[in-house]
């Protein structure tokens, strides 16, 4: 005779997938539940938490007294007030951020290229990794790469011209002059690298994988190597602006 066991391993090897498979559901529903809620400044418990806690009670505390949180039932009809507050709050923190690079790239003799190149090309993109995390958790990988593609257009389109459009105006039409040492030679290689974003992308099979993610990296260190180069003339850049 057969021994019962080993009928009823597919069923117990199918039940254990379906606690899998609801524990993972259940996870994300709380995850989902908890971003949900409103803001708490409430100290947890969880030692990491704490830490996260204090470093950004900074950022957080003047957000929760200037701006009505909206995922409180009494405060959704105030949403404009905390759509164009956060905008607000988001050119405050940009200009510190940059400020406070610029006072600590004269200190420690790194230029301004460099720090833009690095220090505050990753302090603009965090808001943009943030929300792609948030999206791609929940099974959004189309408005994930979306959203980290449209925001670097709106950036060069829009971030950048209309600030230089106001200097312009409140100047008399006055030009803003730009210099860099490599620019033109970056620019094509920004180009370069797009190519090959969307080349790396295409052998990937159209998934973010882990391997995309590794060859994201190596793209990203390269173009940060070269441009650093390129601004300090170790690599001379053919075309000068």
């Amino acid at each position: 005779m057969t021994p019962p066991s080993d009928a009823s391993e597919p069923v117990q090897n199918g039940n254990l997938s379906h606690t899998i498979e609801a524990a993972e559901a259940q996870t994300a529903e709380t995850g989902e539940d908890e971003e949900d809620q409103p803001l708490s400044l409430a100290w947890p418990s969880n030692p990491r938490k704490q830490v996260t806690f204090l470093i950004v009670f900074p950022i957080v505390f003047p957000l929760w007294i200037t701006l009505p949180d909206v995922r409180k039932p009494s405060s959704r009809k105030f949403f404009p007030i905390t759509f164009f507050g956060s905008i607000t709050w988001i050119a405050v923190f940009s200009y510190l951020m940059v400020w406070w690079a610029h006072q600590v790239g004269e200190t420690i003799g790194i230029s301004e290229e460099i720090m833009g190149l690095t220090i505050l090309a990753a302090g603009t993109s965090i808001p943009d990794l943030i929300t792609s995390v948030i999206v791609a958790r929940k099974g959004l990988g189309d408005m994930a790469v979306s959203s980290s593609v449209g925001s670097n257009i709106f950036d060069i389109t829009v971030g950048l011209p209309l600030p230089w459009l106001l200097y312009t105006i409140i100047h008399r039409f006055q030009p803003v002059a730009v210099s860099s040492n490599g620019l033109f030679c970056a620019i094509v290689l920004l180009f370069i690298m797009l190519l090959f974003v969307i080349l790396s992308i295409a052998l990937c099979k159209w998934r973010m994988n882990k391997v995309l993610g590794l060859i994201m990296f190596g793209l990203y260190f390269v173009f940060l190597v070269v441009s650093v180069l390129l601004e300090d003339r170790i690599l001379v850049c053919p075309v000068s602006i």
